[in-house]
């Protein structure tokens, strides 16, 4: 059986830190579909997963190193 890896929720501030993107670029990416859309914990409280994002991040790395090549 394989090993499922923690999930852990992370919060925009983190978000923005790791992806390097501003606040209103990250809410245009979700409306387009191109951002893993966040988790609603309670009214008014989201947070992203974790692993969502750091996908995107590698998505990203391995887009440009194609383009690059």
């Amino acid at each position: 059986m394989a090993t499922q890896e923690p999930r852990r929720f992370i919060r925009i501030k983190e978000v923005l830190s790791i992806t390097s993107l501003s606040q209103s670029e990250l809410y245009r990416r979700i409306k387009t579909g191109t951002f893993p859309t966040q988790v609603k914990l309670a009214p008014g409280h989201s947070a992203w997963v974790q692993s969502e994002v750091d996908s995107w991040v590698t998505e990203r790395i391995a887009e440009s190193r194609i383009e690059a090549a």
